[in-house]
């Protein structure tokens, strides 16, 4: 036992590094961390309203113009060598016929006939609920991949012989799909509202798109929240021929 002599004058506080305080000093560490990197990264610009930063919504549009592009000049040379296949083929009449069939058939041909359009579109920026429904969802009021699909379906079930999806025509290869709200059909984007033309028996297209129980389910959101459903009939419209190209595109293995 020490005398007083020996004893410290009163008693000593031993520092400690307290869980609040590492805490505390974890925190101040993380943010200059982050306002390091921060400036390192922006070199004195504006992250947030950098021009030089696209979105990927601007990107996706530049690059459906360029393919829209793209598309015009193919179709101009395809013109230009059917052109010259067909001035000395070697085929006769009967053969000729055939490939004109065979290419009806493809789509690659333009096709006249009295037709049906449909037109989609999302519903107003201030729809509400109609009395009896419940408040919508923000997926209640736009127009889903699988909407679409249901109408180009049907058409294709009431015997359509060519469709066109807003200005590009459809062949066995063409899928519709949605991003977003947006829809990409081969390599082009577009906003909606959509439009949807099938050439054939107007009557018979008609009782397809009614006879479908995806458009009858969708005739619930119609008069629900109030999307875009229109169908005119049109006694003589011209589809274009496909112009893209028909190679198929397919996942290999690697290695």
């Amino acid at each position: 036992m020490s005398n007083s002599a020996d004893s410290p004058q009163g008693p000593v506080r031993r520092f400690s590094w307290r869980p609040v305080r590492l805490l505390t000093a974890a925190v101040f560490a993380l943010a200059g961390l982050i306002f390091v990197t921060s400036f390192n990264t922006a070199k004195g610009t504006d992250l947030r309203t950098d021009d030089s930063l696209l979105r990927l919504s601007d990107l996706i549009r530049q690059r459906s113009d360029k393919n829209g592009e793209l598309e015009e000049s193919t179709s101009a040379v395809r013109s230009d060598v059917d052109t010259l296949a067909q001035r000395d083929d070697g085929l006769t009449r009967a053969e000729d016929a055939k490939l004109k069939a065979l290419q009806q058939s493809a789509g690659t041909d333009p096709l006249a006939g009295s037709a049906l359009t449909v037109t989609l579109d999302d519903a107003p920026p201030n729809a509400r609920a109609a009395p009896g429904y419940p408040e919508p969802q923000a997926n209640d009021l736009v127009i889903h991949q699988q909407d679409l699909q249901a109408v180009v379906n049907a058409l294709w079930q009431g015997g359509a012989e060519g469709i066109r999806v807003m200005d590009q025509r459809l062949i066995s290869t063409s899928a519709v799909r949605c991003v977003g709200n947006t829809l990409i059909l081969q390599g082009r984007v577009y906003s909606p509202p959509y439009k949807v033309t099938a050439v054939g028996d107007q009557e018979k297209l008609k009782k397809a798109l009614a006879d479908s129980p995806a458009i009858q389910n969708y005739q619930l959101y119609v008069e629900a929240y109030g999307l875009g459903w229109q169908v005119d009939e049109n006694e003589s419209v011209t589809l274009p021929g496909y112009s893209g190209t028909v190679d198929l595109q397919y996942a290999q293995p690697v290695g």
